[in-house]
């Protein structure tokens, strides 16, 4: 296996973002919310703003709406939700997400199950994490346990940190909607 060893350049000042954490769940609530706090915790550590939070049921039509709107509200730039990523027939959040993506991150699901791996074996399997872009917002599906919110943070984290060389996502979100720029 060949190390990497990616650097944060202490010169450039840490910039935060808005994120918004969405849980997938016929049967969590606040109180029960393991997942969601989780990601809560791990976004404000690494020092971002948690712009919103909420919990839905594991409904396209429910998930969609939301992930719509907060792609609309331009105070939030990131999108992480946990929960119905599986392959049980009540599993939509990955189709959700698909459904609103204008760009499929397809590597993110790809080093998310190869970091699953090395930690439940071949489980990974079951995961269909997965990320985007959309209207110039990040969107990360991740399944619905804490372990699993700590894995997708393993990626997501470094990549939201605008010192992560040789590149991160943040220093992208100017050009994320050049292709909505109005026509001269």
């Amino acid at each position: 296996m060949i190390a990497v060893s990616p650097t944060i350049d202490e010169k450039r000042p840490f910039l935060p973002v808005n994120i918004a954490i969405l849980t997938v769940s016929d049967t969590r609530d606040e109180a029960s919310d393991t997942s969601g706090r989780t990601l809560v915790e791990l976004a404000t550590k690494a020092g971002h703003r948690v712009a919103a939070k909420r919990i839905v049921k594991d409904e396209t039509s429910e998930i969609v709406a939301m992930l719509n709107a907060w792609i609309a509200d331009p105070s939030i730039d990131v999108v992480i939700s946990t929960g119905g990523t599986g392959v049980t027939g009540r599993d939509v959040t990955t189709e959700a997400f698909q459904a609103v993506y204008e760009k499929e991150i397809t590597g993110f699901g790809e080093l998310f199950r190869w970091l699953s791996y090395q930690k439940i074996g071949t489980s990974t399997i079951q995961s269909r994490a997965t990320a985007g872009v959309a209207g110039g917002t990040y969107l990360f599906a991740l399944p619905g346990s804490p372990g699993a919110c700590r894995d997708g943070w393993e990626v997501i984290g470094p990549q939201l940190d605008n010192r992560h060389r040789p590149c991160n996502l943040v220093e992208l979100m100017p050009r994320l909607k050049e292709h909505m720029a109005p026509v001269r």
